[in-house]
């Protein structure tokens, strides 16, 4: 997707990882589909070796893009997720039988492990079995405007400790459109309105749409349905409207971390709206412990 730096997430977690020294750096996510299993494990334990301690592994069952793409990418059906994501444990940790025509394939690096893994998804299908391997869950809360509530139960009812997750741990993936007014927020918010029109109609291709842009696209009676359906998914307002709102779901789910994105356009904007709601929920959390 233009509007995405999706294309070469493990060469970007690597730029990122080298640039800092402390931050955790992640993948969100690979989508697993159009990936070999052994070429993934072999990318993060190297990743891992290189930053240990600072890498998290991401992945999902998406194809992430049109179909003419999907299938220049040759991708395995999206049905063998859960199939997939068992080859990459039994080759990372070595554990294939001995008559498996894998028992004999080395991850290289082999001297580490793969870092936490985290399954990327909104159905309770996918976040149970996730919970059932011990790893991490993401609700994609920014792309769903399904409630999370379900999903999550399912991953926790089903979970099994492991060594990276001694306990269920779930992030809730929120998108965030905060600026100084609601009504900012509302002219900001409408790049995703016409993203999401041409999501809809498959034109992956496109760049993120300016608010002028935006605002001047002849929306059919159709395309409104859309719209209005698009801004389920996010939370769109001033830095006490939107701060409130996530706290209203917080408590709702028992989420253990909030992920925010933002799809604005501009850079500025999209800084500004991360450090308003940085600052308003740090404000909040003072006063509710002060």
């Amino acid at each position: 997707m233009a509007s995405i730096a999706s294309s070469a997430p493990e060469i970007l977690i690597e730029h990122i990882a080298s640039a800092t020294t402390t931050i955790r750096v992640g993948s969100g996510g690979i989508m697993l589909p159009n990936h070999t299993p052994l070429r993934v494990a072999e990318v993060f334990q190297t990743l891992h070796a290189l930053h240990p301690g600072r890498i998290d592994l991401g992945m999902g069952r998406a194809p992430g893009t049109d179909p003419a793409t999907s299938r220049a990418l040759r991708p395995f059906d999206g049905e063998q997720f859960p199939n997939q994501v068992q080859e990459l444990l039994s080759l990372s940790r070595g554990t294939f039988p001995p008559e498996h025509a894998f028992a004999s394939v080395r991850v290289v690096p082999g001297d580490v492990t793969l870092p936490p893994i985290w399954v990327l998804a909104s159905s309770g299908a996918t976040a149970a079995f996730a919970g059932s391997l011990g790893l991490g869950y993401a609700f994609a809360r920014h792309f769903s405007p399904n409630p999370p509530g379900p999903a999550i139960r399912a991953y926790r009812e089903h979970f099994s400790p492991s060594a990276d997750f001694p306990r269920p741990h779930v992030i809730l993936g929120v998108s965030v459109i905060c600026a100084p007014t609601d009504e900012e927020a509302d002219y900001l918010a409408t790049t995703t309105d016409l993203t999401w029109v041409r999501l809809h109609r498959r034109e992956f291709g496109l760049p993120l749409p300016s608010p002028e842009e935006a605002s001047r696209y002849p929306y059919t009676s159709a395309d409104r349905v859309i719209v209005d359906a698009n801004r389920l998914r996010h939370f769109i307002g001033s830095p006490v409207r939107v701060a409130a709102l996530l706290r209203h779901l917080d408590a709702e789910t028992g989420a253990d971390e909030i992920m925010v994105t933002s799809g604005m356009y501009g850079r500025e904007e999209r800084v500004r709206s991360y450090e308003l709601l940085a600052a308003e929920w740090a404000r909040q959390q003072s006063e509710r412990t002060g």
